[in-house]
Parts: structure tokens; sequence; C-alpha cells
């Protein structure tokens, strides 16, 4: 969806609104626009939080007049009034009045139908703005202009009991606003809006998804089909940064009627030559090649439908079963086999090959699991042997999948293998795989050409997942053989020389005491996190292993002079629970705030599950960990952090408690000197269990990557 409009269609009002005409302010008071959070939300500058934390904290915040308990709406001037007298800044655009307006003429499910009526009055404008100007200045123009906007775009789709009519005033504020923004902008901002209140009906391409599909399937086509089009996305994108240009002719056809009408609008605004039909494409095709020309009231011999298109592209509806499966048994469209009665997506897929000439393109977005069911394993067999599937792109993980065909020519040559590729998070990376396929060059990381002779087993399986291995590079096997090696090697220099003791330590059990005592006799500080959960605008970043971003205390830490346990405004690293129990430096940054726990040196940091002494200075405790800071000439804390991490990891914990509670934990009162030797021994077992953690990932990722490597070829046994 376009955001050309939204742009360009703000004004200055920030305190008040914009003052409006006596006649706009007459037609406004007739017909009393709503919002619904969302859209106080956007005109607030805020988010929709803060919205429901007004309703809750302001007993004066207005009152809903209609929509539902999970989607109330509510006065637009009422809120407006609340947002000037609470002093909450708020801009209301000319867009988003006239949208306001259009949306109180209509329920939600006609809603749809006046913004078609509004689609059709602008390109009437568009196409007689001497006649919109001269009927503009009648007298009751309005009993005059159906007629007029009828004549004008008898190009449009036809509707079925077409009786809503939008009232004439809101008529006048779209026809005030194209005058600023143009009919096409007006109308996409609209369109946008429309999208943004129904978005749990309408199923819209992702842009980058279509920018795809249209730049791989479109290059040079003079007409391009899309035989379930929506709201135009792919039809538009193929005239733009497709390449198609903006002299192709668009076809599209959708089952909804009205969805069909705005498509079209879209494409027409924008000068495009284009025709879109409602129907249902697989039972009632408009366009089909021996279709007479002139059953859909076109002039016989336009070309229209008479021949086939250069290229296709379609995000047909996944899952449907009441697809037509009996009406169409023999249809002549099946030239690959009958789809199966669960498989809808590869009737699509066949009915957009129909459509193409021999040797154009078809781009089609299919479920994951269209590439696999073995419903559909022969309809597949037929598309790899005949040449018609030429690659497989995955668009994200769990689907969609991205079909690219390519109708036979009469006597070429069928090709051997087709490309699968994994775009990852990046669908644009699509398009360098298939590049580089074309000029049988090195394929990027994440695609791989499959000979089809492989793929025609009992599965015909084509997903991507299935042919490619997990991204890793074979060329590292050394390395990561050696830091396996270096990995065991090291374990057993973590090993502490314990004694074994028959009768037990001498005076270890004259005297213990829980952390709690200690705290009391001032020999430990505790101190909790004040963080519930990380603030939603934490951010992952690499922090130095002091924990101190770059620059220092002074500049990116804590303030040499700031009070314990405090942190002065600004960013900081936070220690959290999952640092803590990797033994890794800080990975997140938070907004420095107030009231946030210090970390020092020498600090133990618990959580429910291990404790460990921090070595670096300036991060601050993240949620669910706490802090004993031991007063060092009496207590070793890497002694007091073994007893909390066996407390915490397999300890005995209180009764009636479903957790270990830190403060009770029990500790000998031994001398110091006697504690930092334990303490020793703690340290040393806890690296030692780092470093069978460390060998183990080191272990699993060397035999992982070496199956795969004497699998794929790309390894080999020695001698």
């Amino acid at each position: 969806m376009s955001h050309d409009a939204q742009a360009d269609d703000t004004t200055d009002a920030t305190a008040r609104p914009a003052a409006a005409s006596p006649l706009e302010a007459a037609v406004e008071a007739a017909v009393e626009a709503t919002v619904n959070a969302g859209d106080i939300a956007r005109l607030a500058d805020v988010g929709r939080a803060a919205v429901s934390n007004w309703r809750r904290r302001y007993e004066d915040f207005p009152q809903p007049v209609g929509g539902t308990a999970s989607s109330p709406l509510f006065s637009l001037p009422e809120v407006e009034a609340w947002l000037r007298r609470n002093g909450k800044s708020f801009e209301v655009s000319q867009g988003d009045r006239v949208w306001q307006r259009l949306r109180a003429s209509a329920d939600d499910l006609r809603l749809g139908e006046v913004l078609g009526e509004v689609g059709a009055f602008l390109l009437y404008t568009l196409r007689d703005p001497v006649g919109w100007k001269r009927l503009s200045a009648t007298p009751g123009f309005a009993a005059r202009l159906r007629g007029a906007v009828a004549e004008a775009t008898a190009d449009l789709p036809r509707r079925a009991g077409d009786t809503t009519q939008a009232e004439p005033g809101l008529l006048r504020l779209v026809a005030g606003m194209a005058e600023r923004n143009g009919a096409a902008g007006t109308f996409e901002f609209l369109c946008e809006r429309y999208a943004e209140a129904h978005s749990r009906r309408l199923a819209l391409t992702r842009p980058d998804v279509a920018a795809l599909m249209t730049r791989l399937a479109c290059p040079g086509a003079r007409t391009v089909l899309d035989p379930a089009c929506g709201m135009g996305t792919l039809l538009l994108d193929a005239a733009g940064a497709g390449g198609a240009g903006d002299e192709a002719r668009l076809l599209g056809q959708d089952a909804n009627e009205t969805v069909a009408l705005l498509a079209a609008l879209r494409l027409l605004l924008r000068g495009r030559d284009a025709r879109v039909v409602p129907g249902d494409a697989l039972r009632h095709d408009a366009f089909s090649p021996d279709r007479p020309a002139d059953t859909l009231g076109n002039a016989p011999g336009d070309g229209l439908v008479d021949t086939l298109v250069d290229a296709v592209v379609c995000d047909p509806p996944f899952n449907e079963r009441a697809w037509g499966h009996e009406d169409l048994v023999g249809d002549p469209r099946w030239q690959y086999g009958m789809p199966p009665r669960g498989e809808p997506e590869l009737a699509w897929v066949q009915h957009c090959l129909a459509h193409v000439r021999p040797g154009g393109l078809v781009a089609v977005l299919m479920p994951g699991a269209a590439a696999s069911r073995r419903p559909g394993r022969r309809v597949r067999a037929n598309l790899l042997r005949t040449g018609a599937l030429r690659a497989v792109f995955t668009l994200a993980p769990g689907g969609p999948d991205l079909w690219l065909l390519r109708r036979p020519e009469p006597g070429e040559r069928q090709p051997g293998a087709i490309l699968v590729a994994d775009a990852g998070d990046d669908p644009a990376s699509a398009e360098a795989v298939w590049r580089a396929h074309l000029a049988k060059a090195e394929l990027p990381p994440g695609g791989r050409t499959v000979r089809i002779i492989d793929i025609l087993d009992d599965e015909v399986d084509v997903s991507p997942a299935r042919h490619l291995s997990p991204r890793v590079d074979t060329q590292g096997f050394p390395a990561d053989r050696e830091r396996f090696r270096y990995a065991i090697a090291a374990l057993a220099d973590d090993v502490p020389d314990l004694e074994v003791l028959t009768g037990g330590a001498a005076g270890w059990d004259a005297s213990w005491a829980t952390v709690a005592e200690m705290a009391r006799s001032g020999l430990v500080t505790i101190r909790h996190s004040t963080l519930r959960a990380l603030p939603a605008d934490a951010s992952d970043g690499e922090v130095p292993e002091s924990g101190v971003p770059d620059g220092g205390a002074r500049e990116g830490g804590v303030p040499a002079d700031a009070p314990d346990g405090e942190v002065a405004e600004g960013g900081v690293p936070v220690l959290t629970a999952d640092d803590v129990a990797a033994g890794t430096a800080p990975s997140r940054r938070i907004p420095r705030a107030p009231g946030l726990v210090v970390v020092r040196s020498g600090d133990v940091v618990a959580s429910a599950v291990t404790a460990r002494v921090v070595a670096g200075e300036g991060a601050v405790l993240g949620p669910h960990l706490s802090l004993f800071r031991v007063d060092p000439g009496k207590v070793d804390p890497e002694f007091l952090a073994g007893f909390l991490r066996y407390a915490a990891g397999g300890g005995r914990p209180h009764l009636g408690s479903s957790r270990v509670e830190a403060r009770r934990a029990r500790v000998p009162q031994l001398p110091l000197a006697v504690q930092r030797a334990y303490g020793t021994a703690f340290r040393r077992l806890l690296a030692l269990e780092d470093g069978l953690r460390e060998a183990a990932a080191a272990g699993e990722a060397l035999a992982r990557l070496g199956v795969e490597g004497l699998i794929d070829g790309r390894l080999r046994p020695r001698g």
C-alpha cells in the first residue's frame, strides 16, 4: 500500500484542528466522525498503550459511542476537546478528517462500497474536471452527479445491487483533498486507512514480497495478469518497479466485487491501462483464451481476452476446500493432472500457466506444505518432467514459498535441474540467487540446484528445506576441530586437587549461618533487581567484557559519583539471567533510569538456578536477579557463590517452597584464608562446568558439520 498520500497530507493543527469552511463545518455537524484507539494514538503521536492508560486513569475521557467492547469507537470532536483540555498535542490532517467522515457514513460491512463510490467519483473528476466544476456549481447537483460518474467510469467493474450512494458533503471534502494531493494520492490514502481498519478481512501481499515477484516475472512484459488480484498490489508493482512499464496492460480478477472495484480504481487513477473483473477465476475464468472478447462487454477483437499474457503473478487464497473440484473435472487447464480436492493451490498454479504465453513466467505464492503433501505429488512430478517448475524459494520460516514457473515452448530442451533457495529474512536475496542461476554462476549462500531425477521419488518433495543443508561452511571444519580439541584439553586444567577425608574437615560443623543472618550482622549486603522485565526499547549489542560501554565509566557506564543503586540518564549494559547462566558479559542495553541496581566487581549475582562472582564494572542488575555484596575482609565472594549455587541448583529447598530461597542458604563460618581456598576450588569446578558445556557445543557442531559435509560431498576421508 502506497504511503505517498500520507506523507503530504498533514496540517499545522497541533493544539487545535484546522479551521473548516462553513460548508465543511455544516457537513461535519450532520455526520459526526468517530475514531478508534489506534486512530487516537496516531492523532496524538503516542502508542496504543498510552490511550488505554488514559481511559483507565482519566474519568473524563470520552465514553465509547459505538463499535464493540474489544474495539470501541469514540466521538472525534469529544476526543479533540479532551486532548486540548488536558494539554495533549495532537494533529488532525485533512486526510484523517476525510477518512473519519467516510467511515461514519456507513457500517463496516458497507464501508468498502462507499470507498468504491468515492474512488469512482475521483476518477470522474480526473477524467472530466471541467464537467465536475460546472456540475458542483449547480444547485442540487447530487441528483445529476450519479449519472455523470457512471458515464465517465463505464470501464469500472460492474457491481451487483449497486444501491449505496456517498452523500454529497463527503464528496466535496474528498474533492478538496484531491485538489491538494491529487486524485490518485487521495484514494491511496483512503485505501491505506481502509486496509488498516479491515486488516483481518483483507489478505494483502507484503510489499517486499510483491516487489520480488514482479521483478522476477514481469521485466519486459507487455501484458500482466493477476487472477486473484485483491486490491491490486501485485499489478501496481508490476507497472512500477516490476519492470513491465507504464504501457503494459494490466489484467486482474477477484472473487470479491468490492475489492475488485478498489483494485481497478487504484490502477485507473494512476493512468494505467487496466481491466479488473469481479468473479471467481477458477469457476468463472474471465480471461480464458478461448472466451469471446465481447462476453465481458468489450469490443470484439480488442485483444483483452483473445491472447495469452506475457507474465502472471498471483497470491491466491490458501487452503480453500470449496474451490470447485467437482465442477471442474476435465477442465482443459489441468494439463499437469487433476488437482486433488485438498490441493487448491495446484489448481491456481495450472490456471496461471494456462494463461501465459509459451516462454512466459509465472510467480505464485504457495503455502509451504504444497511442496511436499502426498496428494499433490503427481501434479508436482508433471510440472518437473515438463520443465514448467523452475524454482522454489522459501520466503519465511513456515512459508509462504514462492514458485517460479515458465510455460514450456514447443520443442525446447527441458532443464535437468531446478533451483531451491531459502531467502531467510530478506526476500530480495532470492533474486540474487535466481540471477546467479540464470548466469550459471556460483550460487550465493542459501541456494542450490537439484537434479530433477533426484526429486522424482515417492514423495516428489520440492520444499527447499528438504534439499538444503543448514547454512554451514565446511571450509571451517579444521577450525572447528581445533576448537573442540582445545576445549577438551582445557577441561583437565579446571579440575581442582581435592583431598578425600574420612571423618570430615576440622571445625566444619562448628558454626553455620544463613545468608540472611550474615546480612543482619553486616557481612553481606543484599540487593534485588528493580526490573520486572526488560523494557521494550532494550537493544542487543556487543558490550565490552568489563560490562562498561566504550569510553569507560565516565562516558558510557556509571559515573564515579553516582549514588549506590542509581544510574544517571542514558543507556547502560544490563546483566540478564541468561548472561549469569552462561558466564558471559552483558549482551543487552537499556535506557538509564533512577533506581537501577549497579553491579561492582566482586559482587555475587544470583539467579533462580546459579550464582557467579562478577568481574566487570558498570552493568546494572537485570530482571529476576539478586546481588550479594560481601565484606571482603571477612567473606570470600567465591566461597559464598559456591554455597548459593548449591542451594539454587541442587540443594535442599526450604520445606513448603517450590524454589530455593537464597537468603536461607546456609554457609559455614570459617577463617578468611580457609574460605579463599574453598572459593578457589568452587571457582575451578564452575569453570569445569562451563568447559563441559563449551566442549559439548563444539563437539556437536563438529559432528554435524562433518556429517553434512560427507553427505554433500564437500568433505571426504583422508587416505
